[in-house]
């Protein structure tokens, strides 16, 4: 999106610079050589630069619009990078916290003397 703005961009200031560089009569308009049937007024020439500076802007625009899209996305790239080694950290906290449960808690029933189970006799 955003090389297609530039180039909408690029292409219109081409095409306003060849007019003003190819247009040295009162009312005539001619781009890259070649003359451009229609225009005989000087408000036709004017009316061309406005449309050269419309295709302008509207290419400026679509760039812009491009280049924020892609920063946002990065943004929310990085932002969801970070969240996720904080997940990961936190989990690997837990899991510490939980082996030195288990290992404590096993340590415990090792101390502890067995006691043989008793059979009852049935009635």
């Amino acid at each position: 999106m955003i090389f297609l703005g530039l180039i909408v961009a690029l292409a219109a200031v081409v095409v306003g610079v060849a007019v003003v560089l190819d247009n040295s009569g009162n009312a005539q308009m001619s781009v890259f050589g070649d003359e451009i049937p229609g225009i005989t007024q000087q408000w036709h020439v004017f009316m061309a630069g406005a449309v050269v500076a419309i295709v302008f802007m509207a290419g400026v625009t679509v760039a812009t619009l491009g280049f924020r899209r892609a920063m946002n996305m990065r943004r929310e790239l990085r932002d969801l990078r970070d969240e996720h080694e904080e997940s990961l950290q936190t989990l690997e906290l837990e899991r510490r916290k939980l082996q030195q449960a288990l290992a404590q808690a096993r340590r415990g029933m090792d101390d502890q003397p067995s006691v043989p189970a008793q059979r009852v006799a049935p009635n």
